[in-house]
């Protein structure tokens, strides 16, 4: 049974995994990847116990365009050229 039930919404984007991810009661972090909500995943585990949590969300999200994607994501900082 999954621990909990998390909106993709309530979950963090973290670049270094590039995996959506979830504070796990065992101090480490809950993870799913992009790649894996394309295939239709729904379960994010933690890879230091036997914890995971269902994550909640719309496959057309992952499945549409990258401008759909990027709504999903925190916006990244561009360069500016200072003249």
């Amino acid at each position: 049974m999954s621990y909990d039930d998390v909106e993709i919404e309530d979950m963090e984007w973290n670049e270094e995994l590039q995996a959506f991810t979830y504070p796990c009661p065992c101090g480490d972090l809950f993870q799913i990847t992009k790649d894996d909500l394309k295939l239709g995943e729904e379960i994010a585990r933690c890879p230091s116990c036997s914890l995971y949590i269902t994550v909640i969300y719309n496959l057309e999200d992952f499945l549409g365009d990258s401008s759909k994607q990027k709504n999903l994501e925190p916006a990244k900082q561009q360069p500016v050229a200072v003249a």
